[in-house]
């Protein structure tokens, strides 16, 4: 037997005016996805408890069949697994976007312009994390650098309690207001700080400016936490399998819990990456013995970041055709077969954040009649259907031998 989950991020959305009253999921064309729902269990599930942050970082627990109310520790612990940073019981971890702030005034009147700095590129921005531990590092102190703008920070035996927002919540605001607050938290205003005064003037900035793009000139905490733990993969499930994804969170947690993480050297994470090629992957990784493969596609999430609906309903479509059409044709080579779609939570346009809503999924049996021919998979027919309000169950719902198809 062959299991395939297909995760598009920060896919569901709001119904919008200039879509005729529609979400992107319902606007796009995804044939493959609605044949699916047409013949699968189409359904809602809850993958964010409203106790917990609405983030990737809880919601990927969620799906892949971990209560995140037990388990989740922060952001950062997950992407340090990835990254083979070692922590030890006492330090605290520390997500470090690369992010563009205005200039031309005090720090603490900047706006957050961009919390991806342009999403630059991964080599340009080692250059700058090379920088930040030249200036910065120390034995409390040091940087590690990740992919694009997305890097880590630890605080050898550093407090955790502190209030911090993520970067994309306080796109276009003054970051007055989101500095980080809690005991000692000045010591990482400092640090944001005098990241500022240097950063802006390196020669990668300079260079990223003078070919109009946006500069990285500042650091930004958010998403600290300690040491993570969690029970294998296989002794929850007795299945070997391995997850496909360039995001540094997602494969941190399949490390996490015992599963292969899928190198795609270079690849990123929007629009321009392969689509196809990461699919491939996947079905390689079946036919080398494997019995689980997660894809997970981050593309409709940076769009809805963006708040970019053009992209968003295009990186929908590309999902559809390039991916889940993809593992239905590579599922023909395993009769026994099962094939679960999903997102982890919406990113609507007008918000750019995430929200805690239910999402929808459809699980599909290629055994399986057509149920309901009129069916499409949004987030409107999925109502219809089962709901699953604590998402750590539906992993073990979609992964039984025997599950009825309703």
């Amino acid at each position: 037997m062959k299991y395939v989950v297909v995760l598009g991020d920060g896919m569901p959305d709001y119904p919008l005016e200039v879509l005729g009253g529609k979400t992107p999921l319902q606007y796009a064309r995804t044939p493959w996805m609605d044949r699916l729902a047409q013949k699968g269990e189409l359904g809602m599930v809850k993958s964010i408890p409203d106790n917990l942050p609405a983030g990737s970082d809880v919601a990927n627990l969620s799906v892949l069949g971990y209560d995140p109310v037990r388990y989740y520790t922060g952001r950062a612990p997950i992407e340090a697994v990835a990254m083979d940073v070692k922590l030890a019981p006492g330090d605290t971890v520390f997500r470090c976007n690369l992010v563009t702030l205005s200039t031309d005034v005090a720090y603490t009147d900047k706006v957050m312009l961009d919390y991806s700095a342009g999403e630059i590129d991964t080599s340009a921005a080692h250059l700058l994390m090379d920088e930040l531990n030249r200036r910065l590092g120390n034995a409390r102190f040091r940087f590690y650098g990740g992919i694009s703008y997305r890097h880590l920070m630890v605080w050898r035996d550093g407090p955790q309690n502190f209030n911090l927002t993520p970067p994309h919540d306080i796109f276009g605001k003054v970051i007055r207001d989101y500095l980080p607050s809690g005991a000692e938290s000045d010591i990482l205003r400092k640090l944001m700080m005098e990241s500022s005064v240097f950063l802006g003037d390196n020669p990668v900035n300079r260079q990223r400016m003078a070919r109009g793009q946006k500069p990285a000139n500042s650091i930004w905490f958010w998403g600290q936490g300690r040491k993570l733990e969690l029970d294998s993969f296989y002794d929850k499930y007795g299945l070997n399998g391995a997850v496909v994804s360039v995001v540094d969170l997602i494969k941190g947690l399949a490390l996490s819990v015992g599963l292969e993480a899928v190198q795609l050297p270079g690849a990123p994470g929007d629009m321009h990456t392969d689509f196809r090629g990461r699919t491939l992957k996947a079905l390689e990784k079946l036919r080398s013995g494997l019995e689980f493969v997660f894809i997970h596609v981050e593309a409709p999430d940076e769009a809805g970041h963006h708040g970019d609906l053009q992209t968003k309903v295009k990186a929908i479509e590309a999902i559809d055709e390039n991916v889940v059409g993809e593992v239905l044709r590579g599922l023909n080579d395993f009769p026994q077969s099962r094939l679960m779609v999903l997102s982890d939570h919406p990113t609507p346009i007008p918000l750019r954040t995430h929200t805690a809503a239910a999402v929808p999924y459809c699980i599909y049996s290629g055994t399986v009649a057509v149920q309901n021919a009129s069916a499409t998979f949004c987030e409107e027919a999925a109502k219809n259907g089962p709901y699953f309000p604590e998402g750590h169950l539906l992993m073990g719902h979609f992964l039984k031998r025997t599950l009825p198809l309703c």
